[in-house]
């Protein structure tokens, strides 16, 4: 493991080594042939794993680095822990809008990073060595090779296996930009080693990390560029729901350079320049600190891939069917090492499937169509199902609800953002974009009426509590039901409701008294 991974003589990163890494850890001796092997302790191989042990498979794992991989590590995790002290320093920054009185603003750097790496060490025993082992999981601490189609070597010693599940995850992207390396910027597996707080900031990619990471440093104190060459940030996310993020970054002080091309980057002692096309311009950012978010790519060197009949791109991944069985049918692979991952919510959906197909001759497929996911800047984005643009394509309705039409948004002072849904003639949700606080969590309410065929009519029948944000799911589902009543049936129902209270009781066009 390399020691730019962690801080060492830190205590909480100590204590992560020792609960994911174990350096004083023996590696056990190969017991015959296994059930399963586990290539990769991050969130697939840790619930493939502990799934098939507690269904009483003979199991074996072989982690190369940390157990937790990406998400415990370097992802999810310790990025959300930093986001949440973010939230706050923007909370008490609005503080008089809310009719508090707040004497001083500022945020301490380096307890902030502190924080991040306890609540890191404090999660840990989930993925940790000790726990798997209590499973009766045989790991492996080293790295893994195929040298056959159901034979692998593991830290130097052989393993024959029935299956095999391959997810060894992804791993940052540095483009081809000239001088890059050699100005040796942080990407997402170094940046929670900071202690000092950089005075300036430029970050190269304006995903979701970007996004996130930049809005933070700028409420934690430092003037942050974020630079991407397309001319919109987040990818493929809706327009509209984008172009809030992008003026929420914007008004915490994030300077977003969008359309820009990047020629040359070079390091001066401390300084590093970024020489780049903006426009027809030609400009140069000078920063401290830079980071590089410009994407991550699947982990498949080193692997004997070759030897076991696994074919593979280097640039998108393994290759897998929808039962996610490589080319190698003894050979499963899941999570973002495949070209059908990227989060760590999927991984896992992943490795419940393949414990079925894998162990028990299953023949559950991976249609991969109500995924959610989310940008957790503030406010969050999330999405699920078609795009905006697909969506359109298929012909869908889409209805919009402002969150400052929803109750409980223009009493937690966040009426910014809006839910928006795409839906069929059916009226059932082709796709859902949230963006506003809590996003992360509303998506979910779409996601399951997705996932189980439902039309969005069925919140109709559904009681929610008020005041919430979730109600807006609701509110659009009243929408679409008004939008049912066609004129012709707004006359009938006009006529009906006449008849009742002594009116003209003849049926419309028949004469006939009713």
């Amino acid at each position: 493991m390399s020691d730019d991974l962690v801080l060492r003589g830190d205590a909480a990163d100590e204590q992560l080594i020792e609960i994911v890494a174990t350096p004083d850890y023996i590696n056990p001796e190969p017991l015959g042939k296994v059930n399963l092997l586990v290539i990769g302790g991050g969130p697939a191989g840790l619930v493939a794993a502990a799934g098939a042990a507690g269904l009483g498979a003979k199991v074996a794992l072989a982690e190369r680095r940390m157990m937790g991989g990406d998400c415990l590590n370097f992802g999810c995790v310790p990025s959300k822990a930093m986001l949440a002290s973010a939230r706050a320093v923007g909370v008490v920054a609005r503080g008089e809008s809310y009719g508090l009185r707040v004497d001083e603003t500022g945020c301490d750097f380096e307890a902030v990073m502190a924080r991040v790496r306890a609540v890191r060490a404090r999660l840990a025993p989930h993925d940790g060595l000790t726990r798997f082992l209590e499973m009766g999981i045989k790991v492996h601490l080293g790295s893994a090779q195929f040298t056959g189609p159901d034979e692998a070597d593991v830290d130097g010693k052989p393993i024959r296996f029935h299956r095999a599940l391959i997810s060894t995850g992804a791993a940052p992207l540095l483009p081809d930009i000239p001088g890059l390396d050699d100005a040796a910027p942080l990407t997402s597996e170094s940046l929670y080693t900071l202690t000092e707080l950089p005075r300036r900031l430029a970050i190269i990619g304006a995903g979701p990390m970007g996004c996130e990471v930049a809005q933070a440093f700028s409420r934690f104190g430092s003037e942050v560029v974020v630079i991407e060459a397309a001319d919109s940030p987040l990818g493929n996310a809706d327009p509209d729901a984008a172009a809030v993020v992008r003026q929420a970054l914007e008004e915490d002080g994030v300077t977003v350079m969008l359309g820009a091309r990047i020629d040359q980057v070079t390091r001066e002692g401390d300084l590093t320049r970024i020489q780049l096309q903006h426009g027809e311009a030609s400009k140069t950012v000078a920063c401290d600190t830079l980071l590089v978010a410009a994407g991550r790519r699947p982990v498949t060197g080193g692997l004997g891939l070759e030897s076991a009949g696994v074919d593979f791109d280097p640039a998108t991944g393994i290759e897998t069917d929808d039962r996610l069985r490589t080319t190698n049918p003894r050979i499963y692979a899941a999570g973002d090492c495949t070209a059908k991952g990227g989060h760590t919510h999927v991984a896992d959906a992943h490795a419940r499937i393949v414990i079925r197909n894998a162990l028990f001759r299953g023949r559950e497929r991976w249609s991969g169509g109500a995924v959610p996911a989310c940008t957790y800047t503030d406010p969050e984005l999330a999405h699920v199902g078609l795009s905006h643009e697909a969506a359109g394509e298929r012909g869908a309705t889409t209805l919009t609800l402002p969150f400052d039409q929803v109750d409980r948004g223009v009493l937690d002072g966040a009426d910014e953002g809006f839910a928006r849904v795409h839906l069929d003639a059916g009226g059932r949700i082709l796709g859902a974009t949230c963006v506003g606080r809590g996003a992360g969590d509303l998506i979910a309410l779409p996601a399951l009426l997705m996932s189980q065929d439902m039309p969005l009519a069925a919140l109709n029948e559904t009681i929610l509590p008020y005041p919430t944000r979730a109600s807006a799911w609701k509110q659009l589902a009243d929408q679409a039901n008004r939008a049912r009543l066609t004129p012709g049936r707004a006359r009938l129902l006009r006529w009906w409701l006449k008849a009742l209270i002594g009116g003209d009781r003849r049926r419309p066009g028949t004469g006939i008294e009713v």
